[in-house]
């Protein structure tokens, strides 16, 4: 399914830079750095790192380190530091190549910084004039749901740098593709074979290699459009526990309640249990948090940013004067609420302070989500 031979053909005799992490392995779980190291003709020049780093072994939030990969001796250069500026690819850096390869497996959400990496990369190749090829690999929960809304002009970031949908149904190589619109990057994609949109990641047969440390199933990401606004609140999402975004709750709250309130919105493939836990680290360390599990029967028709709305909405009734936003520094940026930054604009938490219904908060994102389902069509590669 992985066009690894094609990709390596078109990289015979260049000097490349590599954006690479734990998931960029051959079916045979080989990591793309080893491959590239080994191919006669192929210059591994460079190694380049995104949130979380190429052997996988950085937390959430955490800064990338400069090294030298263990295995191949070549050097690692961060695309995760302390500013913005960290998070693009430094012309000395490019200087001695003639092409960036990106090979990373993406988890269908705008929230997930791989692909805003990916843009950011393509921005300075087109800069430097090299070429830019994506290894493209599936949209593990499917390329037909798009859910959400777009990032509006002014609350650009790194979890939204383009007006995509919070769950855009794209590859990485579609991605790249829409995004390149306005970025002019010399764009190759090595698409893949057989396969197709309505495909679950357990149809391709190939493995799940955990993408962020707390990424662990398929399960977790068919979620993650939804469930990672709780970012933007002092809720738990479950971090510091076995199950992230399967486990929200706080130390406030009525697990049963809650399970009954998001049971009424009658979300499809979703079912609640009332359940306690105790996060080790992050929101509410060592405290012992009342909430729900989620538990997924039919995953494929889940809509998750319904989800995520309903955990909002649900957690902050119980107790608006407990409920917070998060206002802390997020994704390097200071004077914008997490939650607008996720959701794209502030009409969200406005709206969810005036009392408004789940209902009522995924059908004002309806009109941007048809836009964005139009838009995006000439850029899908896969029928």
């Amino acid at each position: 399914m992985l066009g690894v031979s094609e990709l390596l053909s078109k990289v015979r005799g260049l000097r490349v830079g590599a954006i690479l992490n734990p998931t960029s392995v051959t079916p045979r779980l080989e990591h793309m750095a080893d491959v590239l190291h080994g191919v006669p003709g192929v210059h591994l020049v460079h190694l380049f790192g995104p949130e979380h780093g190429i052997r996988g072994d950085v937390q959430y939030l955490e800064e990338v380190g400069e090294a030298r990969d263990a295995r191949t001796g070549v050097p690692e250069h961060s695309l995760y530091g302390k500013d913005f500026a960290s998070l693009t690819p430094r012309d000395e850096h490019l200087q001695d190549l003639d092409a960036l390869l990106f090979d990373v497996q993406d988890v269908g959400s705008r929230y997930y910084t791989y692909l805003a990496t990916m843009g950011l990369a393509m921005q300075a190749a087109a800069r430097r004039k090299l070429r830019f090829l994506v290894l493209d690999r599936p949209n593990p929960i499917g390329g037909n749901s798009v859910e959400g809304g777009v990032v509006h002009p002014g609350y650009e970031s790194f979890v939204g740098l383009w007006p995509v949908c919070a769950r855009h149904g794209l590859t990485a190589g579609e991605y790249a593709g829409f995004v390149n619109q306005g970025i002019g990057a010399d764009l190759h994609v090595v698409r893949m074979e057989g396969w197709r949109r309505d495909m679950s990641f357990d149809d391709t047969r190939l493995p799940w290699v955990i993408p962020s440390p707390n990424m662990p199933t398929v399960e977790t990401a068919l979620v993650y459009p939804g469930m990672c606004l709780l970012e933007g609140t002092n809720l738990s999402e479950g971090r510091g526990t076995t199950l992230p975004f399967l486990l929200f709750g706080a130390p406030w709250l009525d697990g049963q309640r809650l399970a009954e309130d998001l049971g009424r919105e009658a979300i499809e493939g979703a079912r609640f249990r009332p359940c306690a836990f105790t996060p080790t680290w992050d929101k509410h360390k060592g405290q012992r948090c009342q909430g729900v599990q989620i538990h997924l029967g039919y995953g494929r028709g889940l809509n998750a940013v319904r989800l995520g709305v309903a955990a909002v909405v649900h957690g902050r009734a119980q107790d608006p004067a407990k409920f917070r936003w998060r206002t802390e520094k997020y994704e390097f940026v200071e004077d914008k609420p997490a939650i607008d930054l996720l959701t794209g604009s502030d009409a969200f938490r406005k709206r969810v302070e005036q009392g408004a219904t789940v209902a009522q908060l995924c059908d004002s994102w309806e009109s941007e989500r048809q836009q964005f389902l139009q838009e995006r069509e000439r850029f899908l590669l896969y029928a």
